[in-house]
């Protein structure tokens, strides 16, 4: 990874962009990708697409996907002492929030908060369980309601934990919303990579919104582009540190390449190119199934209007939905090589479909 793509990825995942609060995080992406596209868009909820015409000219189109939001919480009552209580954006994990620092947004900018964590020495320890949700409490320091009021923050502002990304020993970095940021990083490499010399379908790279609470944004931008097919990128499961049963979550290991899933939303055809496009050019290619819901976006693309023939490629992950989430840069660099060899695989005839 060169020393710009890294800066970029450290400001993407440094950005707080939670569910509905995704325009910062969009900006960032923008930024990076419009010089090496032919128009960049945006629709009404925030969603952000790239697009690179294809050489084929009105030829088919091929979308890339992923999503720009990240887990949260927001606030939901100011006390009369000036504590915070929250509720959470998407899938927040509440047993890892005690004792962290938050960064709640408010109208003045971000405001500086801790979740508060009473001393081991005070608390009845005798029966102690995961916190729920409700009992949690951000200190930003007032000394009553109207000193957070004066803070800029009312009912309704989110915050994201106060976590940047570092690096870890060999090619491993850890941040917070690794979970997907990288997706929007991924498709902007694809894209810049693309530009010197576009392929034969037109490429367009979407960053939805409201993927953590449902796939919203790729709901709406799948029924906008229309494309002819399209590969959804995200995140999943490593199941390569201690704690975790394969037998019951599969094998997925860091630093052994991107992984494609099979099974309900996946189309076969698609998925057999990103087979094919991996052995061609000695990608390393692992294997996920998927019964029912693959639990990303593809799960909104694929049954939008009479249906998206649809990949999915993801890049395996520790520790997802928490603070200190870990990814493995080759793994990175796979998928972008893996994404851009898919797109030129594509000639200006081809078409996924099926044959009775």
């Amino acid at each position: 990874m060169t020393d710009d793509a890294k800066s970029f990825l450290f400001d993407l995942l440094d950005t707080p962009s939670p569910t509905g609060f995704e325009t910062p995080g969009q900006r960032v992406w923008a930024d990076y990708v419009r010089p090496h596209v032919d128009a960049l868009e945006t629709d009404d909820y925030g969603t952000a697409w790239a697009t690179l015409s294809g050489s084929a000219g009105d030829g088919p189109s091929l979308m890339f996907d992923a999503h720009v939001d990240e887990i949260g919480f927001m606030v939901r009552h100011i006390t009369d002492d000036g504590f915070i209580y929250v509720n959470r954006i998407g899938g927040s994990d509440r047993a890892i929030a005690r004792g962290l620092r938050v960064r709640v947004l408010g109208d003045n900018g971000p405001v500086t908060g801790v979740v508060g964590n009473t001393a081991i020495h005070i608390r009845d320890t005798s029966n102690e369980k995961v916190p729920k949700v409700h009992e949690l409490f951000v200190d930003v320091g007032a000394e009553d309601e109207d000193g957070v009021h004066d803070l800029g923050i009312r009912v309704g502002h989110p915050m994201v934990f106060d976590v940047g990304p570092t690096e870890l020993s060999g090619p491993r970095i850890t941040a917070r919303a690794i979970d997907n940021r990288l997706g929007g990083f991924i498709i902007a490499q694809v894209l810049e990579r693309l530009s010197d010399d576009p392929p034969a379908w037109t490429v367009q790279g979407a960053n939805s919104v409201q993927e953590e609470i449902g796939g919203h944004g790729a709901q709406m931008i799948t029924h906008r582009l229309n494309p002819d097919a399209a590969v959804a990128f995200d995140v999943t499961h490593a199941t390569d540190s201690p704690g975790i049963s394969s037998a019951e979550h599969g094998e997925v290991r860091m630093g052994e390449g991107p992984a494609v899933t099979h099974g309900t939303s996946t189309h076969p055809q698609v998925v057999q190119r990103l087979m094919q496009v991996a052995e061609e050019n000695d990608i390393p290619l692992q294997h996920e199934p998927s019964g029912r819901r693959t639990g990303t976006d593809t799960d909104s693309i694929f049954k939008t209007r009479s249906g998206v023939p649809s990949g999915l490629v993801s890049v395996p992950l520790r520790y997802m939905h928490s603070t200190v989430e870990v990814v493995d840069t080759e793994d990175i660099e796979q998928c972008v090589q893996l994404l851009t060899a898919f797109a030129r695989s594509l000639d200006a005839d081809d078409a996924f479909g099926v044959s009775l």
